[in-house]
């Protein structure tokens, strides 16, 4: 060991996150069940819309139990509760694959979402935990880097498996990776893998569950029924507000709620939620035009999309080192979130078939922007709360990047489709319909994204 603190050595440091890299990765590769929906809908005999399910499942779950989990890490050792989380995953995985019938299929993609959860929410703790303080921004750059890492393999091994053995192997083929970092396990020794005392809030935990299940369920009911939408909705609030009078009370609280009091805090949350919103709209738009109105092969597309993903990875480890340099995170955050946004306009001047270059350059400069961006927000978070609740702080940032990703997928569905129907409407041609309105809701979600950056300039200190 080379400190009193019992950190490992280098060596042991760089060996543990891999494990943690490793184990990690087996979340943002499940990008490689979305090419699996056709085979899996034809298989279960069930219509198209009901597909959504297999992902709100997943999503929802995980999505709820983030900061729970994360607490329970800081109260017993983050390595405990994510290797529960491989557990479950492995699990899930099998008997995703072994699934007779689509409501078997839910419910083990709602398995995977719980052991999702219980990985994601100590991932962040692990890797820094590995590490000295100094160099926490590299730490958190290369477990960005390995996420974004996953989520560019999935699509394309997603399909080389699909065709070769059936939609069953997008889940079969994560076993193995779940079952190398499990058996890794015991080489993990970080400091903060032990006990601390304090009190789980078992109602508290249940109510913070709830209440934002509530209103990521209530986002998925918007587009169907609003009147549903608003009475969930309503649900979550209500569940988070009794959440929030519970935990000011509190002598442990689930979260330290007094962090946002400070305006600078809270305001970067929300950007994070933004960033994503905006980010989200090539993986949810872009797959369509690339099929109506290129004529590109499924392999040159699926590089094209790649490229997102492809630059979170390259751009991870290189905002991880600025921010152990010296420590820019919040004016790293920025440049990074103005790059999404002018990335985004950017893919709103296509017209019709570019070369794959320039389609590939925003693609890949978008997802630079997102690299840069999440690894700041996650040294911001987990700067500002205390060293023993480095679980509820790594599970903070992927909740509110979640939210983001959740309300990209409402929101720009919504935005797109009417303006989809509204240039129909005008009396445009199917292809120059779907052109106009993908263009300008990418003009509109880049400009948008730009614009909120600019008032919180009202308040200048956010990004020193």
């Amino acid at each position: 060991m080379n400190t009193a603190e019992g950190l490992p050595r280098r060596g042991q440091a760089l060996a543990g996150l891999l494990i943690v890299g490793l184990g990690t990765v087996i979340v943002p590769l499940d990008t490689s069940v979305n090419i699996a929906f056709p085979d899996i809908t034809d298989r279960f005999a069930i219509p198209l819309p009901a597909i959504q399910w297999l992902v709100i499942s997943y999503v929802l779950t995980y999505a709820s139990l983030m900061l729970v989990f994360g607490k329970l890490g800081d109260l017993f050792g983050h390595k405990r509760i994510f290797l529960i989380g491989l557990v479950l995953s492995a699990l899930a995985f099998g008997l995703c694959g072994l699934s007779p019938a689509y409501h078997w299929l839910l419910l083990a993609r709602a398995l995977q979402g719980l052991g999702a959860a219980l990985v994601l929410s100590c991932g962040p703790a692990l890797a820094t935990a590995l590490f000295p303080e100094a160099q926490r921004g590299r730490a958190l750059g290369a477990y960005t880097m390995m996420f974004g890492v996953g989520a560019a393999a999935g699509p394309s091994l997603g399909g080389v498996m699909v065709q070769a053995w059936g939609w069953e192997a997008v889940f079969w083929f994560r076993l193995p990776l779940a079952l190398v970092a499990l058996a890794a396990m015991p080489l993990l020794r970080p400091a903060q893998s032990a006990k601390r005392t304090g009190n789980f809030d078992l109602f508290g935990a249940v109510l913070l569950a709830l209440g934002l299940g509530a209103l990521l369920g209530a986002m998925n009911q918007v587009q169907s029924s609003l009147l549903n939408a608003f009475l969930v909705a309503l649900l979550g609030v209500l569940a988070l507000g009794v959440f929030g009078w519970r935990e000011i009370r509190a002598p442990d609280p689930m979260i330290p709620l007094a962090v946002f009091r400070r305006l600078d805090f809270t305001m970067l949350n929300v950007v994070n939620s933004l960033v994503n919103l905006v980010g989200f709209s090539s993986m949810l738009l872009v797959p369509y035009y690339l099929v109506r109105i290129t004529d590109y092969s499924l392999t040159v597309s699926g590089l094209i999309l790649a490229a997102g993903p492809l630059g979170l990875a390259i751009s991870a480890p290189i905002g991880g080192w600025l921010l152990s340099a010296r420590p820019w995170a919040a004016r790293l955050a920025l440049l990074g979130a103005v790059m999404v946004g002018l990335a985004t306009i950017t893919m709103g001047t296509w017209e019709g078939r570019s070369e794959m270059a320039l389609m590939a350059l925003p693609m890949l400069m978008q997802g630079i922007g997102l690299g840069i961006f999440q690894v700041c927000i996650l040294d911001v978070v987990t700067t500002r709360l205390d060293v023993k609740d480095r679980g509820v702080a790594g599970s903070l940032a992927m909740v509110t990047r979640t939210i983001g990703v959740v309300m990209g997928a409402t929101c720009l569905s919504l935005l797109f489709a009417t303006l989809s129907q509204n240039a129909a409407m005008s009396g445009l041609d199917k292809a120059t319909a779907f052109l106009s309105a993908f263009q300008a809701t990418f003009y509109y979600a880049g400009a948008g994204l730009l614009a909120c950056l600019a008032v919180t300039f009202l308040r200048p200190r956010l990004w020193l």
